[in-house]
């Protein structure tokens, strides 16, 4: 029987994971299709760029990451300490920078619009507050916000609906240094066995 993903990811075990996606259908996510003639190679900067803006705003750090062909290799630490420290400002800076957030969040933002606020509001803005800080050292929200990303621009790109990614990333544990270690090695050489570096 499927795990859910809230079982998946423990941070009592670890905080390091191994996250695969895949590509549903036969278009490439990069690198060039020897049927059709079309280069993809540029989409890989799309995941690459992503992964920095996400970096950026996310408490999770990116180990390694492999971009293939179909599917995409990402080893995350989380780092929830560094999330709890924020301040109320700085979580709203970093979740404005990648949602809109809500009305009453970005008039929280605002100093000058914030002094408006009922004392209500307030409670409302800080309980969403505390939300976003979840989200952000969050495995499950940094893949989503990647995920969701890559496949509108591909779908933009192809002309086409519907689904990118086979479904949800696949996570798993990384429980030791060991088991670290083996895995970034596997993902730093995932493209030097495929001919790709």
């Amino acid at each position: 029987m499927p795990q859910s993903r809230k079982s998946k990811i423990n941070l009592s075990d670890t905080r390091y994971y191994h996250c695969v996606s895949r590509c549903v259908r036969p278009a490439f996510l990069c690198g060039k299709d020897s049927y059709s003639g079309k280069n993809y190679e540029h989409r890989r900067h799309w995941v690459e760029r992503r992964l920095t803006i996400l970096a950026k705003a996310f408490a999770l750090d990116i180990c390694a990451y492999a971009i293939m062909s179909n599917h995409t290799h990402i080893v995350l630490h989380v780092n929830k300490e560094k999330a709890l420290l924020w301040s109320d400002d700085e979580v709203l800076r970093r979740w404005h920078s990648l949602n809109k957030g809500t009305l009453l969040s970005q008039q929280f933002a605002r100093p000058e619009q914030r002094a408006s606020l009922t004392e209500a509001q307030i409670n409302t803005v800080r309980s969403t507050i505390n939300t976003y800080r979840h989200r952000l050292y969050d495995i499950s929200w940094f893949m989503r916000l990647l995920n969701e990303y890559i496949a509108r621009q591909a779908n933009k790109e192809d002309e086409c609906t519907g689904r990118f990614w086979e479904g949800r990333f696949k996570s798993q544990a990384l429980l030791d240094e060991a088991s670290l270690v083996a895995c970034m090695a596997y993902v730093d050489l995932n493209p030097v066995r495929a001919g790709i570096e």
